[in-house]
This record gives structure tokens, C-alpha cells and sequence, in this order.
């Protein structure tokens, strides 16, 4: 006999079974947002900090690479008894309070800037001349304290006078060099370079504003600082044809405070401004120099005072920095929240802060004991 199938019935939930479900997936899943809620803001300020800490690392190791060549390819080739300035600093130390705390702001006057001395690679380093180009080093000489000045070139063709022209435009300036001494001064140029004949021999001819009988510039003619000041004996006037002349382009990092809610500190060379770290609220210089520094106080922040001063500088004597210390601070964004509790240990903000602080040798400068 056949056993008869038995029905199977499958049961689900009931309303009540499913509505109690849902209210706890509800609780739970409300419970876990509002942890994530809790802590989202958290997450979000370490992933600033750690982009912090990379912008500022990246924008120490471009300075760490420029400073240490500070001095170099002034004359390929050429033998010269030392470099002549591989950095200049200006050091602001403002007397009152550079940032307003209340709106998280800071002004130009809290950072130092940084110029780090270099000649254009594309320019050859041309000798002096009076415009007679008759090659004598002693009689062919010029006086920065009038303008014109000749460059004369190797061949003394038009063709070469017209390629070494090309380089020098109007507001450049030019490092002159005494090759015997390394003594110095700076021009500025108010037009572009021009071709001048003498002789049948060519070079160029270049007109500038004219220095100090001392050899100094005010700071338009210098914007630079390598001679706005006496820096006796290192300062000359007089070049001849057995000297240099050299067409500058610098690297200069300053801190840019047109938004000073998020001041910037950028890296300037050859017209181009690049950002290398935002939110940046410390940015100062100091440098060991030799004969100058003393041992208790390794690195000086105060260029322009003498060394006797309080504190001590080095008379802005750039040609003696033998070492640079540089100190970069940054923060993350503030925090506008006025539950947000934290304060920093630095300006007491509503954010965190980062800094690096490091030590350079500029290559050709370190042993440079003149």
C-alpha cells in the first residue's frame, strides 16, 4: 500500500516578529551613525595633520636642496679665489604682535625671507669694459657710479655681441665681482642689453642705475639685499676687464600673506611663483657666520644688528654665513566650531600645528673663511 504524502507547511515571520526586527536594525544602525558622526570629524583631522605633515617635509626638502647649492656655477670654469655671497636673509622681528588671535590671521611682518644667490646657467659670465674693447686689463675699467657699462665677449664679433645682448633684460640685476678680492656690488638694469661697436670690436652695452660711491644700492636698486648695506671691505666700485660680471637669478622663499587666513609660503625664481605649503605661521632664518657667531649662539635671527648687540647679528655680512637654519610651521585649517576645545601649545588656535626645523651647509660656503 501507498503511503499517502504528507503536506509540509513552511512558516515566516509574523508582522509583529518583522516590525520588532526593524526597530532594532533601526536603533543599531541609528547607534552606528551617530558613532560615525561622532568621529568623522576626528578622522577628517588626522587626515589633515598627515597632509600637513607631507606638505611641510616636501617643502623642507626643496629648501634643504636649494640652500646646499647655494654659491654654486658662478663662473664654469673660471678660477676664483672664493664665492663671493651664496644666501641673503632678512629677518623681520617685529616689536608688537604679528597675528591677531581672534581671527586666526597673520601679517607679513611675522616671517623672515630667504634669497638664495644664483647666476643664470643660460647667461655666460662676461668681463667689464669701458667700451674701447682693447683687451687691457688694467686701463679697460668702469666705475658702477656711472652708467653706461661694456660687456665685451670672447670674439668680439657682432653675431656674439648679439647673442650675449639677448640675455639682459630691463630689471635684471648683475653681480659684479672683483676676481682678485671677490669684492662686490649689484646693478639694476632700466633697459634691455644693446649691441655697441668700438674699434671693430663688439660687445654689449648696458645702462643701470648708477650705486653709492661706496658701492651700496637702496633696496629698489637691490631688492636682493647684497648691497644696500656697508659691507666694507667687501664692497667695490671699480671693476676692470679682468673681472666678472654676472646675470642673476635668484630662488626666493618668502611667505605670501595676500589672504592672511591662509598665509603661504612660496618658492620665487626666474618670474615663477610656485606654493610650496599653505597655512604656514612660522617661517624664520637664522645662520652661523664665520668670525661673527660665537659659540653660545650658534645661529643669529637678526641679520642687520651688530654683533654686539642684543640680541647679536652679523652686519648683514652674507659672504661670512658658513651654515643656514631654517624653521617651518604650519597648521591645519581652523576650526571654527565653538564646541571644539582643543588649543595648541604655540598661538593657543583652534588647530594643530606642524614643524621642521633643519640645518644646511651650503657647499661652496662652508669653508669659506675669508
Amino acid at each position: 500500500m501507498k503511503k499517502k504524502a504528507q503536506k509540509v507547511h513552511s512558516r515566516g515571520f509574523t508582522l509583529l516578529e518583522l516590525m520588532i526586527a526593524t526597530a532594532i536594525f533601526v536603533v543599531i544602525g541609528g547607534a552606528a551613525l551617530a558613532l560615525f558622526a561622532q568621529h568623522q570629524p576626528v578622522f577628517a583631522r588626522q587626515q589633515n595633520l598627515a597632509g600637513l605633515n607631507i606638505s611641510i617635509r616636501n617643502a623642507v626638502a626643496q629648501l634643504q636642496l636649494d640652500v646646499v647649492n647655494a654659491g654654486n656655477g658662478y663662473y664654469t670654469g673660471a678660477n676664483i679665489p672664493d664665492w663671493p655671497v651664496g644666501v641673503t636673509i632678512v629677518n623681520s622681528n617685529p616689536g608688537t604682535a604679528c597675528n591677531t588671535p581672534a581671527t586666526f590671521t597673520y601679517s607679513a611682518t611675522c616671517f623672515d625671507q630667504l634669497n638664495i644667490i644664483a647666476s643664470d646657467p643660460l647667461t655666460p659670465a662676461s668681463h667689464p669694459d669701458n667700451g674701447t674693447f682693447s683687451g687691457n686689463i688694467n686701463t679697460d675699467c668702469i666705475a658702477t657710479t656711472t652708467s653706461p657699462i661694456y660687456l665685451s665677449t670672447s670674439l668680439g664679433t657682432l653675431a656674439a655681441a648679439t647673442a650675449l645682448a639677448a640675455n639682459f633684460k630691463a630689471n635684471d640685476e648683475l653681480l659684479l665681482v672683483d676676481a682678485a678680492n671677490s669684492s662686490i656690488t649689484t646693478i639694476w638694469l632700466t633697459g634691455a642689453g644693446a649691441t655697441y661697436t668700438s674699434g671693430g670690436v663688439s660687445g654689449v652695452k648696458l645702462v643701470f642705475n648708477t650705486t653709492n660711491a661706496d658701492g651700496t644700492n637702496t633696496a629698489a636698486n637691490d631688492p636682493l639685499s647684497i648691497s644696500t648695506n656697508t659691507l666694507n671691505p667687501k664692497l667695490n666700485v671699480n671693476f676692470c676687464a679682468d673681472d666678472w660680471v654676472l646675470r642673476l637669478q635668484p630662488i626666493t622663499y618668502k611667505v605670501n600673506t595676500a589672504n592672511a587666513a591662509d598665509p603661504q609660503l612660496v618658492r620665487v625664481q626666474g618670474g615663477t611663483t610656485s606654493i610650496l605649503a599653505d597655512q604656514v605661521i612660522g617661517f624664520k632664518v637664522g645662520a652661523a657666520a664665520w668670525n661673527v657667531t660665537s659659540d653660545t649662539i650658534p645661529y643669529s635671527y637678526n641679520a642687520s644688528a651688530a654683533f654686539a648687540a642684543s640680541p647679536p647679528g652679523y652686519n648683514n655680512e652674507f659672504w661670512l654665513i658658513r651654515s643656514v637654519q631654517m624653521s617651518l610651521i604650519a597648521r591645519t585649517t581652523p576650526v571654527t566650531d565653538p564646541t571644539y576645545r582643543y588649543r595648541n601649545g604655540f598661538d593657543t588656535g583652534p588647530y594643530q600645528i606642524e614643524s621642521v626645523m633643519v640645518v644646511v651647509d651650503p657647499r661652496n660656503m662652508t669653508m669659506n673663511n675669508n
